[in-house]
């Protein structure tokens, strides 16, 4: 892929390290929960900045903010990339957060893998607009309105996307549920 030219290229390359310091560690998380692979999320990440690179002059600012393109195309990448693995599962969700007890006995580590496991288990079942809307705001933080430009929906359908994963989730994880059984 060949950079853009011009006279201003010092320039292009100074704002490109600017959007892969704002970005980049969000849309590595958010691809690394989506694909549930740091080395694949390293690669979508890499891949996110090589297009936003090439792509720059197509960018119109008239369709939405940057941020909101640059999440489109992580987006798209993730879902392509799971598409051409055959992968099925959906591995999601931050790691469970760490006990107090430095050194955990083996039922709370037992324990704490179970309920991540369970979690993903449960994320993977919903549909997949819920599941992205939720890993965008948990992953990469967006507001609603950067979930709803990243997702290509109004604000009310993002909010309603979260609503819906959140109960979801809720349902799935509540004790005596299907998911809950079968962990």
């Amino acid at each position: 892929v060949d950079p853009p030219r011009g006279g201003h290229e010092a320039g292009e390359r100074a704002a490109l390290a600017r959007l892969i310091a704002l970005y980049g560690p969000g849309v590595q998380r958010f691809a690394s929960a989506q694909l549930g692979s740091r080395s694949e999320a390293e690669d979508i990440a890499q891949e996110v900045f090589l297009r936003v690179w090439a792509q720059a002059a197509r960018y119109d600012p008239a369709r939405g903010a940057v941020s909101s393109w640059i999440w489109r195309i992580a987006l798209n990448l993730c879902i392509d990339r799971r598409r051409r693995l055959g992968w099925r599962r959906f591995l999601g969700l931050e790691a469970a957060p760490e006990p107090a007890d430095e050194a955990p006995d083996a039922e709370a580590v037992l324990d704490g893998s179970q309920r991540l496991a369970q979690t993903r288990a449960a994320l993977a079942r919903l549909p997949e607009r819920q599941r992205a809307a939720l890993l965008l705001r948990a992953t990469g933080g967006l507001a609603t309105a950067e979930i709803a430009a990243a997702l290509g929906v109004s604000a009310g359908a993002a909010e309603q996307l979260l609503v819906r994963g959140r109960a979801g989730l809720r349902a799935r994880l509540a004790p005596g549920s299907a998911e809950e059984e079968k962990g």
